[in-house]
């Protein structure tokens, strides 16, 4: 006996469904992500309680003590979790909901004759497995446990090849069969699969295959649903699937490549490589006082922030300085390329925490224009967004990305730790350009010492 009559249970899922929709509308904004993270929630919630008051549950006690254990893990690591570990994190997340969609289908499988069930369960088996493995490799090179640099080894194609005809022909004997035992071994090529396929993937191209494995976990998410006969987990996963998607391919194009150009690059030498090689060619380097005179009496500062911004943990300081060059009157804009940082968003992220009002903050297309008009351009802790060889080097792995155009400013600021390569693992011409001066240090500590600087002009 159920606590919810089968038609309100379906007038709840079609709610529940409704916000996730209004979720993902939401999360296309920055001013409206906040927003959409709450309606998002308040559905998975609805969609909890519904499953609860409409389903007749065995072993209750564990499915309440499973989502208590998962709350108290996943609730303090989340709040606790850094900006830059961002990335870190939505990988963790979707490899568990990989892996738990994987689970589901395999436990399925021996209530199920159907064939086309079958066909789902093996679905969501192999891909959420994929999913699973693939995240666990790129939270390992993001978080740097791991070499961040393609993994390759001789005879990886024909391995991923014979992994390919393998994960075919164990998802076909497990579909005839129903057998648990096939399952598990395909369940085993799934994982293999999902290491192989991001090994050899290196630097900036990590985030992007994070995103596709999003989308593998929705899909999985997706299958499970029709297995299980709830259409909300279509819905979800389908949503997932499709966002992740479009966001993968927004990515891809960000980077001036295909999808399958970032997976399998590495073996033509077109991957990013992530490389810690410094270079030992002569620059110009000043001292936070000269930064802080082409700073003062510029009319138009253009402020392009990165992953090493992220990193400092400058953004307040930043956004000071630019309050206080403003208060001389210096118009100050903030340049955001779509791959800045570590995910889409992260510039917009790091920003909206200083409040840099979202007026401020112009897009690569709507900004690359203005930079010729622009006295100083202080890139923060970028490197790869601006560097000019993704025009002029055609064998260089960034070939082809749009970038954001400072080159064209009439003076450009460099904030840089070291002369360390971006995750492309090349050095940048712009660096060495007779308008570049760099300021090496911390860029939190030389923004302070930059603002200081300026207030005593």
């Amino acid at each position: 006996m159920t606590l919810l009559d089968p038609t309100w249970a379906a007038l709840l899922y079609l709610v529940a469904a409704v916000c996730f929709i209004l979720a993902l509308r939401g999360l296309a904004a920055p001013k409206t992500a906040r927003r959409g993270n709450l309606i998002g929630a308040f559905g998975a919630l609805v969609a909890v309680v519904t499953v609860f008051l409409s389903t007749e549950l065995d072993n209750v006690p564990w499915i309440l003590g499973a989502i208590a254990v998962g709350a108290l893990v996943a609730a303090p690591v989340s709040r606790r979790v850094k900006m830059t570990q961002m990335p870190q994190l939505v990988a963790v997340f979707n490899g568990v909901g990989g892996g738990a969609a994987a689970l589901v289908a395999l436990l399925e499988l021996a209530h199920n004759d159907d064939p086309w069930v079958r066909l789902a369960i093996v679905f969501a088996l192999l891909v959420g497995a994929i999913s699973f493995a693939g995240s666990a490799i790129t939270f390992a090179k993001l978080q740097e446990l791991m070499t961040t640099r393609p993994v390759l080894f001789p005879g990886l194609p024909v391995v991923m090849g014979l992994v390919v005809v393998l994960a075919i022909a164990g998802a076909a004997v497990t579909i005839a069969t129903g057998s648990t035992g096939y399952a598990l071994v395909l369940l085993a090529i799934g994982l293999a699969a999902g290491v192989l396929l991001v090994l050899p993937v290196g630097g900036a191209d990590v985030p992007i295959v994070i995103s596709l494995l999003n989308a593998f976990t929705g899909l999985a998410v997706a299958a499970s649903g029709l297995v299980l006969d709830n259409v909300l987990l279509v819905v979800a996963g389908t949503l997932v699937g499709a966002s992740g998607t479009i966001l993968t391919q927004a990515m891809a194009a960000a980077m001036g490549r295909g999808v399958t150009g970032i997976l399998f690059g590495a073996f033509r030498g077109g991957s990013t490589a992530g490389s810690t090689t410094q270079s030992e060619r002569p620059v110009r380097s000043s001292s936070p006082e000269d930064v802080a005179v082409l700073l003062g009496y510029a009319q138009r500062v253009i402020v392009v922030p990165g992953y090493g911004l992220a990193v400092a943990q400058g953004q307040h300081t930043l956004v000071e300085l630019a309050t206080t060059l403003e208060a001389r009157g210096t118009e100050v804009v903030y340049a955001i390329h779509p791959v800045a940082g570590r995910m889409p968003g992260h510039m917009n992220v790091l920003l909206a925490e200083a409040n840099v009002p979202y007026e401020s903050l112009k897009e690569m297309a709507d900004v690359n224009p203005e930079f010729k008009t622009t006295d100083v351009v202080l890139v923060v802790g970028a490197n790869d967004v601006v560097n000019p060889a993704a025009k002029t080097s055609p064998g260089s792995p960034i070939y082809g990305m749009p970038i954001l155009e400072a080159g064209d400013a009439r003076q450009v600021v460099f904030l840089k730790r070291s002369m360390r390569p971006g995750f492309a693992g090349i050095e940048n011409e712009l660096l060495y350009e007779p308008q570049t001066t760099l300021l090496f240090g911390d860029a939190k500590d030389s923004l302070g010492k930059v603002l200081a600087a300026v207030k005593a002009l």
